[in-house]
């Protein structure tokens, strides 16, 4: 159906008359576009108008009363002045009135209101993404159509959508311009459902799922016109195609069995061309028939359908107008001496009227060139569609072509998202053919570790009546999640190339702990997310650095990546563990958020080189001797023996250690067990199994320095004495202070606490007051010297 231009006729009328006249515009609050209108065509280079006779949208509702609104437009002196009054409709003779055909419903019309509502739709207000993307789809007819046979369009050349409310009556009207229908499309389109039968429709839905196919039911069986009936009691379509010569009008009840299709006769409810739909709402959902209401749903559902969408709103604009004096008051102004003339009074009032509005004025940046877009578009874009206030750190636009094709933009925001364990969220909203379908996934599009990145997708080949059942089983979905997840890490990358190496620390600072989720959770792309890792080293004085930078700064004998986990960066540095490394100018990761050994250890190895925690038994630096280590392990065996025997259970063995230099011993965890991070971190858990930590703690390895003094004087106890009992209680004191300055927690602090004030007693016992007394020097007489 022809439409109004963007710029509406009334628009035009109300502002010329106020620059004119300052005279409100004549057209009442309750006024409809709904007959015939010329509109001035500009001809030659002096653009005097010409009056050419154009059809616009006939959107009002039939009135009860048998009145339509009428507008007129008259030129004069040049300009466009409308006028908008109440005129009687003629009157029809009933008798004049074809008859309506009845046509019945194969399948019950409450059982298929019960599959639409619980089977397809979650909430009511998609009727009017439904209808909209139904007229949408007519237009797109007409202009495809339109191709090859241009008299199509002799009605008019323009294709929009108009919706109109009546919130007193509860009635909505949309209207679109597209290719319309006959008589027999009527039947065929509008009785899909009823023609196939509930049970047919029944058998689609469960094959198209068991198959993993997602065949568009809302085309197949029209689900999309029926979710009128979500919110109306009776619907109402009267349709005309440039095929026919004929109007038709289908009417159709949500309690009724039946539907009618009639011949249209009024001539004040003919359509040059298209569709009208008349919604008589329910007592309970009136509230749609808000123009407020329609507005908002329209920016939210179709706010990128491709094809103008305007509604009918109340407008409004400032004039001032005359005052009536107080005859009092000019009475007294009156009996002054001098009089001057006296300016009128005035006060500013509001003048309401009615007119058309552009609803959808935003184009879909994702549909145009990303060559074409400018960022300053992009962070606009990003920060009106999310509501957010600062520029993303990053953008995507791109298009994926092939099996599947969709369309996105995606952002990674500088806002920190603060519930990493949040898997619903808003942040990516899913359009099917530029009608949005919905923002509410819970991972079906992002895994979890991505849940920070917004942005939208527009795909062609989901059906409109996606659920969330289709989402999880979609094999569509599963595609582009494959290709989004792909895109978001190379985004992700864009910003750690950044010259700029700020960028990345905030992206970090916001988001590094849900990169460490994704090492941990998802093993497919753990090769896309190393990289993207960072960690505090041994040697890089504080700072953050990648596995990368790790790598690149490898020793050429340096074969693993060596690690340490601990409560904090001080911790990690001064830990026993390090001292032969930093020996031999090893660089050792520094983990000390609680995610890092769970995601390092997930990780398992980065560009072939192995993670190695050097707090665990089994070190290999790469230097052994094996002829010296024999020799060792001959002497201090018995020592060693000795040690396990008084240390018991508390220990899986005692080896002679290859990573100490300063230090008389360390306990290090078995290979396979718990570090003393993660002992540590398990032992926090308010639902920790204590049954596994006694096991974990009870497989660490007490490894001992042969060449620190305090070990070759237990070396020597333990061939003379082993049963001296200082010796025995130095042998305690030093597997629990190992333990301390390995991590672990001592079972009993107090005892230990108890035995070094013991040993610091018997050391400093007599050694300040045996002293020698000081033999004071005799004084020296005057006269003499020394």
């Amino acid at each position: 159906m022809l439409g109004a231009s963007r710029r509406s006729l009334c628009a035009a009328a109300a502002a010329r008359s106020r620059a004119a006249a300052g005279a409100a515009p004549a057209v009442s609050a309750d006024a409809a576009a709904s007959a015939p209108l010329t509109r001035p065509v500009s001809s030659g280079a002096q653009g005097a108008p010409q009056q050419q006779k154009r059809l616009l949208s006939v959107l009002a509702a039939p009135k009860v009363t048998g009145t339509s609104n009428v507008a007129s437009f008259k030129l004069m002196d040049g300009t466009l002045v409308g006028r908008r009054y109440e005129s009687s409709a003629a009157a029809v003779n009933s008798t004049d009135m074809p008859p309506a055909e009845k046509h019945e419903y194969q399948a019950e019309v409450n059982r298929l209101m019960d599959l639409i509502v619980h089977s397809l739709y979650s909430n009511k207000e998609v009727f009017l993404r439904e209808l909209v993307s139904n007229a949408s789809d007519a237009l797109d007819k007409l202009r495809y159509l339109s191709v090859t046979d241009p008299e199509l369009l002799k009605d008019g050349p323009e294709l929009d959508i108009r919706i109109q409310t009546d919130k007193d009556n509860g009635i909505v009207t949309i209207t679109d311009s597209g290719i319309g229908m006959t008589k027999q499309e009527l039947v065929d389109s509008l009785g899909t459902i009823a023609s196939s039968g509930t049970a047919k429709f029944l058998k689609a839905l469960k094959e198209s799922q068991e198959a993993g196919m997602d065949s568009n039911l809302i085309g197949q069986f029209g689900v999309g016109f029926y979710s009128a009936f979500l919110v109306a009691d009776k619907v109402v379509v009267s349709t005309k195609s440039p095929k026919s010569d004929k109007q038709y009008v289908w009417e159709g009840e949500a309690d009724s069995s039946s539907y009618t299709i009639r011949e249209e006769k009024d001539p004040e409810k003919f359509i040059p061309r298209g569709t009208r739909l008349t919604l008589y709402l329910k007592r309970d959902d009136k509230g749609f028939a808000h123009p407020e209401r329609i507005q908002k749903l329209v920016k939210n559902y179709s706010q990128f359908v491709s094809f103008p969408i305007y509604t009918w709103q109340e407008k409004g604009f400032t004039k001032e107008v005359e005052v009536d004096e107080d005859p009092a008051e000019t009475k007294k102004e009156g009996d002054g001496e001098t009089q001057t003339e006296k300016k009128k009074k005035t006060k500013t009032v509001v003048e309401k009227y009615w007119d058309w509005e552009l609803t959808n004025e935003t184009q879909p940046i994702w549909l145009r060139n990303p060559k074409e877009v400018s960022t300053e578009e992009y962070n606009e874009f990003f920060k009106k569609t999310f509501n957010e206030y600062l520029d993303p750190l990053a953008s995507s636009h791109f298009t994926t072509e092939g099996e599947v094709e969709f369309r996105s933009v995606l952002f990674v925001p500088a806002t920190k998202k603060e519930d990493i364990t949040d898997r619903k969220t808003k942040n990516i909203r899913l359009y099917v053919k530029r009608v949005f379908i919905s923002d509410d996934f819970d991972g079906e599009l992002f895994p979890r570790y991505l849940s920070f990145v917004k942005g939208v997708v527009d795909s062609n080949d989901l059906p409109l009546n996606v659920s969330r059942e289709i989402l999880q089983e979609s094999r569509i979905v599963r595609i582009m999640r494959k290709r989004l997840v792909r895109k978001a890490f190379d985004m992700i990358l864009g910003i750690s190339c950044s010259e700029n190496r700020d960028d990345y620390e905030r992206f970090w600072e916001n988001y590094g702990k849900f990169l460490k989720l994704g090492a941990m959770e998802d093993k497919e792309n753990h090769k896309r997310i190393a990289p993207l890792l960072r960690f505090f080293s041994s040697q890089s004085n504080d700072e953050l650095i990648s596995l990368d930078e790790y790598v690149e700064n490898m020793k050429p004998e340096q074969k693993d990546i060596y690690f340490i986990a601990a409560d904090s960066l001080s911790s990690a540095k001064n830990a026993p563990f390090l001292e032969k490394l930093t020996e031999k100018e090893y660089e050792v990761l520094l983990l000390v958020d609680p995610m890092d050994e769970v995601a390092i250890q997930n990780l398992s190895s980065y560009k072939d080189k192995k993670f190695v925690d050097i707090s665990k038994e089994d070190l290999d630096l790469g230097d052994k001797n094996e002829e010296r280590e024999k020799e060792i392990k001959q002497e201090f065996s018995q020592t060693c023996d000795w040690i396990k025997k008084r240390l018991g259970d508390k220990v899986a063995r005692v080896d002679i250690s290859n990573r100490l230099s300063s230090s008389p011993c360390v306990l290090v965890a078995a290979k396979f067990g718990w570090s003393a991070n993660m002992e540590r971190l398990m032992r926090a858990q308010s639902m920790g199994d204590t049954s596994s930590l006694d096991f974990m703690r009870s497989r660490k390895v007490f490894e001992i320095n042969p060449d620190h003094e305090i070990i070759k004087g237990l070396n020597v106890a333990c061939r003379n004495n082993p049963d001296d009992s200082e010796a025995l209680k130095v042998l305690d004191v030093l597997f629990e202070t190992a333990m301390i300055s390995s991590g672990f927690t001592p079972d009993n602090p107090a005892k230990l606490s108890g035995k070094i004030y013991e040993m610091m007693s018997s050391a400093i016992a007599g050694k300040w007051s045996t002293q020698s007394q000081v033999v004071e020097p005799e004084p020296v007489e005057s006269g003499k010297q020394k």
